[in-house]
């Protein structure tokens, strides 16, 4: 095996050890934000209202307002809600 293939194996077994321990990783922080949400649900909040509020947050202030709009007119459509969305 020449010493380029030697460098291409060293280099490809370096990504996957660092894939594979970011895995893990990735692995243990999902199981603390699920204690998390236990915990929460633990002391009586519905955690699927904290879920949607975390994505809210993740959206800058006019992108939620687009789609609140947008599904204020869905619900409007189809008689769910009395008022149409306000333009």
């Amino acid at each position: 095996m020449s010493d380029a293939h030697g460098v291409a194996r060293d280099q490809l077994r370096a990504f996957i050890e660092r894939i594979e321990r970011l895995e893990e990783e990735k692995k243990t922080i999902a199981d603390d934000i699920k204690d998390v949400y236990g915990e929460a649900k633990g002391t009586g909040f519905d955690t699927k209202i904290l879920k949607k509020v975390i994505a809210l947050r993740k959206k800058d202030e006019q992108e939620r307002l687009e789609e609140e709009a947008i599904l204020d007119t869905y619900l409007h459509a189809l008689g769910m809600i009395d008022s149409p969305p306000e333009g």
